[in-house]
């Protein structure tokens, strides 16, 4: 699953290819993904300009004219592909790439002047929103905690959700209610930037950690998106370049390699709520 990093690069990618372009067909071959097509989806956004591009956490949000909007989430393996009509090339926008599309897979094509946006998606976790005001956007989106990149995302706001909770701190950067936008690579990475275990509870987190929380939550997340996130499935944006953020993971896919900080422990794997955990047990405390 694309984690924020990922997402982002996705919105960098969308906003140099289809911002300011009119959308001019919509053609819809499964409507069954997460949430249900609704009848008149195509409808709502032919014809409609793409105004602005932004993301929230994991979300993508389409601002269309009319101050209309879609909102774009990938799931477990939804991805998006452009197809450019002269030259013939595809490229894909999203997290895991694949050099052919699976037609089976093909639900959505957003149709512009000379090319067009595929939206792939195996497991159809994935889903389209449309919302025709924003206040809805918004209500709908105020259901998720704060980005950690958002300004508000700060020492309180950390602190406050942390306080009494019985519930481990991995846990806690996964819950998407919480703080929205970390999954489980980028969680495991934090913990051992702030030498923290993943095993802690919330309300035993110190000041001190809190205030490490907040600065390395940024630090990861904004290092991996200036490496273009991570290929761990070959992720490639519209250039063709893969992420490399892989390349100086830390702990996570390290199990039984020497930690980087030298101090003769190695890395351990362990499973919490059925996720793959790495962390080092000497450092982090």
């Amino acid at each position: 699953m694309p984690e924020l990093p990922e997402v982002e690069i996705v919105k960098q990618s969308l906003e140099k290819n289809v911002q300011y372009k009119r959308i001019l067909k919509v053609i819809v071959s499964n409507r069954n993904l997460r949430f249900g097509l609704k009848k008149n989806f195509e409808q709502n956004l032919e014809n409609k300009k793409i105004l602005n591009i932004s993301r929230k956490a994991k979300y993508i949000i389409l601002e269309l004219s009319g101050n209309t909007f879609l909102v774009v989430h990938f799931g477990m393996s939804g991805t998006l592909h452009i197809i450019k009509k002269k030259k013939n090339k595809r490229t894909n926008l999203s997290f895991y790439h694949s050099p052919t599309i699976p037609l089976k897979h093909n639900h959505i094509e957003i149709l512009f002047s000379n090319f067009k946006i595929v939206y792939n998606d195996p497991r159809r976790f994935g889903f389209f929103k449309y919302f025709k005001f924003k206040s809805n956007l918004d209500f709908y989106l105020s259901k998720n905690g704060l980005d950690p990149l958002d300004k508000k995302f700060n020492f309180k706001y950390i602190k406050d959700k942390l306080k009494n909770r019985n519930k481990n701190i991995k846990n806690i950067l996964l819950d998407q209610k919480i703080i929205s936008g970390i999954g489980n690579i980028y969680s495991s990475e934090i913990l051992f930037y702030c030498n923290i275990k993943p095993q802690k509870k919330g309300k035993y987190i110190k000041n001190e950690e809190v205030n490490k929380l907040l600065k390395y939550s940024r630090f990861v997340l904004n290092k991996a998106i200036t490496k273009g996130g991570s290929s761990i499935r070959n992720f490639k944006d519209t250039k063709g370049e893969t992420g490399s953020y892989q390349n100086v993971f830390k702990v996570y896919d390290k199990e039984n390699i020497l930690c980087p900080n030298k101090c003769s422990f190695k890395i351990k794997k362990i499973n919490i709520s059925n996720r793959s955990t790495f962390y080092c047990e000497n450092c982090q405390k």
